[in-house]
């Protein structure tokens, strides 16, 4: 192809297991936004247009193929009365949960996303990514899963405790936390969102075996991503996917997202004409990456999972760490154009 695509086009030719002009290419940036703006990361999460802006000037400055107005992932649970801890150069994170005992669940209602003035900040985001992109760029809206939430709701050793020894209780906690991702994702899409991240990283093989997740975190995605009025993509953040790419599969989900700690190429021939894949560059280990380095890299995620098209490059995690260089960053992008042309 000699004309080159926009962002959107280019992205729905590869979801649709078409070849692009290229390989598409998402930087999933997030506080790293702050970093280019010289602010610090709870300033920057403070005002909707510092943040919109800088999406809109990454990506222009790294040539990516999307726009990304999530903030953090502890900011779901500020909606539900939780505080956030911040930090200088990492994700905010989740302060005190918000269940106590088990007990708790059995009076616990899902809060109205539009009273939470941190995910109208979002909202905001993305309304104004929207003006600006229109039809042009994807803009990837984020929900957490309401399988993989209670890890900030409670605390992960009290969740799976919960999981295996309450399943009541843990069918209560499923249909609040439901009523309040389903909400959240739609709000989303009404802003502008073209797609949903559905992050899902409890339903992992790293964390819980593929039986019990057929049980619980898959009947779950089942019932959420129906009722999401956009296409989904379900992410691991960094966790395994390969042992339950079938049941992925049958959620609903349009992409998944695949770790560092799996093939790439099998990954890829698993999910062949069923989801296209995203991933898998390992960034963590992009902190210390040279410019060579993340051409080789790219080079050979392309030569695995590129052709015939369903798949989008991106790190394995949905997040770039702030302590990567702005060099990595674009030599990867200039890989993808070097190396990720379809002839």
């Amino acid at each position: 192809m000699s004309d080159e695509m926009t962002s959107m086009e280019r992205v729905l030719a590869a979801l649709s297991f078409k070849e692009p002009d290229r390989v598409p290419l998402f930087h999933m940036l997030t506080i790293y936004g702050a970093k280019e703006s010289h602010v610090s990361i709870k300033e920057y999460f403070s005002k909707p247009e510092l943040v919109a802006n800088a999406q809109l000037s990454m990506q222009q400055k790294y040539k990516h193929d999307c726009l990304y107005p999530f903030y953090y992932a502890a900011l779901e649970l500020e909606a539900w009365g939780s505080e956030s801890i911040y930090f200088d150069n990492a994700p905010p994170n989740s302060g005190r949960p918000i269940i106590d005992d088990f007990g708790d669940v059995l009076s616990l209602e899902a809060p109205d996303v539009l009273e939470s003035s941190g995910m109208g900040m979002v909202l905001e985001t993305t309304r104004i990514l929207k003006e600006h992109a229109g039809e042009d760029i994807p803009i990837v809206g984020v929900v957490m899963s309401p399988f993989s939430l209670p890890v900030m709701q409670m605390g992960f050793g009290e969740y799976l405790d919960l999981i295996y020894g309450e399943p009541d209780i843990f069918s209560e906690l499923m249909k609040v936390n439901k009523k309040f991702s389903v909400q959240w994702a739609n709000l989303q899409v009404q802003a502008g969102a073209t797609v949903i991240c559905y992050f899902d990283p409890v339903s992992s093989s790293t964390i819980i075996p593929p039986e019990l997740y057929r049980k619980t975190g898959f009947k779950v995605a089942q019932k959420t991503i129906s009722e999401i009025k956009a296409p989904v993509a379900t992410h691991m953040a960094s966790g395994r996917c390969l042992p339950i790419i079938d049941d992925i599969a049958e959620t609903g989900s349009a992409v998944v997202c695949t770790s560092v700690l799996e093939d790439l190429a099998e990954v890829k021939s698993a999910c062949a004409g069923k989801m296209s894949v995203l991933g898998n560059l390992n960034g963590i280990e992009m902190i210390r990456w040279t410019q060579q380095d993340a051409e080789s890299k790219v080079k050979d995620a392309i030569e695995k999972a590129a052709k015939g098209g369903g798949y989008i490059m991106s790190d394995n995690h949905g997040e770039i760490p702030y302590q990567v260089s702005e060099d990595v960053l674009l030599s990867i992008s200039n890989s993808v154009r070097k190396f990720g042309k379809y002839l």
